[in-house]
């Protein structure tokens, strides 16, 4: 029978004492917790450094969202190659290691945003310890392969479109477009190819070729920009050769015409010393060769009306003041999606000076200016400006000189519900004949033909109810309406003599229908729109179909 059991005191004691100190040093250690987030105010005061930057590049449908985990949308996923880590990277304003400034998160969203093959972009704080964030950005991808096969019509004029596109080429954020569109004023077969980040850099390039049924069209640009607010340099330039036939009207129908053949080229290089207490101030300098040949057009229909050839050869100066003042706001010119404002005040000039010594078959001053003001908040009231005036100074004359002043106003009186307003106006002297002043269907006044009214000024007057719903078909695109009254006129003579019929009235109604899951940021309009005045030829009811830019 076995002896009794002794277990020795001293040999339990010390493990269960080891036990009692060391288990809860260890348990502490895995959870104690992280420092909590400070906001962006505390982090930049306390000298934070990024840490990791977390890419998170959510595909085209949510699958966790049992409305898009449909057979359909998880087949749409598999074949989407979601945009590449290197895209996203190349278009950030800060690496691990940088200082932690908020300034250059938003400013990323804003450069992530504007790209056609990004949904959405937020760049966020996500842990902070020992004085180090990490950021995590999180963006939605869309479908960017996109055959194209659209129809619109604008001022009783249809134009029909065929090709294919693809924005975001192998997740690279390439684009290559090959297109044929037939339109009021030719038939044109187009390729085009852009890379914002040629080979990881800021360098961007624009190809496109065109043959057209009335001539040709190529345009070749490189340029380093200005990439953000606190760039210091940009450098670059562009080149294009076009030759097309182009019409003067009479209310809305082609009375005359003429080619116009032209040769472009432009180099420039930029400085500035970065952002300083909020502002930017940036300086270019360059050179600009615009060749303009006017002849009669081949195998001419209508009366031949022919500009004066003009070849101005100059080099230019320029200065840009920028305000750092931006806003972001949803459901203002877009459905559904952040949409981003710039509220502050910009402000640019250039000057150049032609002279027969450098080519030119004049001696001309050649000024352009433009100015931007923001004023309130798009969340309440707001109103934005802009003004752009150029011209020309020749043998003690002021010539093709153009003032256009553009006022928006908004003011949202709830989530879906907005009132816009916009008060735009021309003031053209002695314009060259190619650079005429026109107002119709195209331009604003919906419910007249294209180019219904042509002068050297013009004033245009729309008052806008937009209403934003929830009602997401297929969870594809987004639907809004409004209802718009336009009122506008021109004046100043017509080259060819059209008949000036004074104020120009309309109303109507229409529907806007705003794609989320394709690489497009514009807005499908269909709109009625009933002529109050205008000549008895012209239907009492304009059916436009186009894309806009806003709503």
């Amino acid at each position: 029978m076995p002896g009794p059991i002794r277990i020795s005191l001293s040999r339990i004691t010390g493990p269960i004492l080891l036990a009692i100190v060391w288990l809860p040093a260890v348990f502490a250690a895995e959870t104690a917790p992280i420092e909590s987030m400070p906001d962006a105010k505390a982090l930049e005061a306390s000298g934070a450094q990024v840490g990791e930057v977390i890419l998170e590049k959510r595909n085209i449908f949510d699958l966790s969202d049992p409305a898009e985990n449909k057979w359909l949308y998880r087949w749409a996923n598999r074949l989407h190659i979601i945009t590449r880590d290197r895209v996203i990277d190349n278009q950030l304003l800060f690496r691990a290691g940088d200082d932690f400034e908020q300034r250059l998160l938003d400013e990323s969203e804003r450069i992530l945003r504007a790209n056609r093959f990004i949904l959405e972009a937020n760049i966020e704080p996500v842990r902070y310890e020992d004085g180090v964030v990490d950021l995590r950005v999180t963006t939605q991808d869309v479908w960017s392969l996109t055959p194209d096969f659209s129809f619109s019509r604008s001022g009783g004029e249809n134009r029909t479109a065929i090709g294919i596109e693809e924005t975001n080429f192998f997740g690279r954020g390439q684009l290559l477009r090959l297109k044929w569109i037939d339109g009021v004023d030719r038939t044109s077969t187009q390729f085009d190819f852009e890379d914002r980040n040629l080979g990881s850099s800021w360098v961007s390039v624009f190809l496109r070729v065109a043959d057209n049924s009335d001539g040709k069209t190529n345009f070749l640009s490189v340029i380093r920009p200005f990439h953000a607010l606190d760039s210091r340099w940009t450098a670059g330039g562009w080149i294009a050769n076009d030759d097309r036939r182009t019409a003067l009207y009479r209310l809305g129908d082609e009375a005359a015409e003429y080619r116009h053949e032209r040769e472009y080229l432009t180099a420039f290089g930029g400085w500035s010393r970065g952002l300083r207490d909020g502002w930017v101030r940036r300086w270019s300098v360059g050179y600009v060769y615009d060749d303009n040949d006017f002849s009669q057009a081949l195998d001419p229909t209508l009366p031949a009306v022919i500009p004066e050839d003009r070849k101005l050869v100059y080099p230019f100066l320029g200065l840009e003041i920028l305000e750092d003042d931006f806003s972001t706001s949803s459901n203002t010119n877009q459905i559904g999606r952040t949409e981003d404002f710039f509220m502050g005040t910009r402000i640019s000039a250039s000057l150049g000076y032609a002279d027969r010594s450098f080519g030119a078959d004049r001696n001309a001053l050649v000024a352009a200016a433009t100015a931007n003001l923001g004023f309130g908040s798009l969340d309440k009231t707001a109103l934005l400006l802009s003004v752009v005036a150029n011209g020309r100074r020749e043998s003690g004359n002021t010539v093709n000189a153009k003032t256009t002043l553009n006022t928006r106003f908004y003011h949202r009186q709830s989530e879906k519900r907005l009132f816009f307003m916009t008060l735009s106006g021309t003031a053209g002297h002695d314009l060259d004949l190619d650079n005429p002043v026109q107002l119709g269907g195209k331009s604003g006044l919906r419910g007249y033909p294209l180019r219904y009214q042509t002068g050297d000024s013009k004033l245009l007057f729309t008052v806008e109810q937009r209403y934003f719903t929830d009602w997401y078909p297929w969870r594809l695109f987004r639907v809004g309406g409004a209802v718009f009254f336009d009122v506008g006129r021109t004046w100043g003579d017509n080259p060819i003599g059209e008949p000036n019929l004074g104020w120009l009235k309309d109303v109507g109604f229409g529907f806007r229908f705003a794609p989320t899951r394709f690489s497009t940021n514009k807005v499908a309009h269909l709109d009625f729109a009933f002529p109050l005045d205008g000549d008895p030829s012209i239907d009492s009811v304009q059916v436009l179909l186009e894309a806009k830019r806003s709503f």
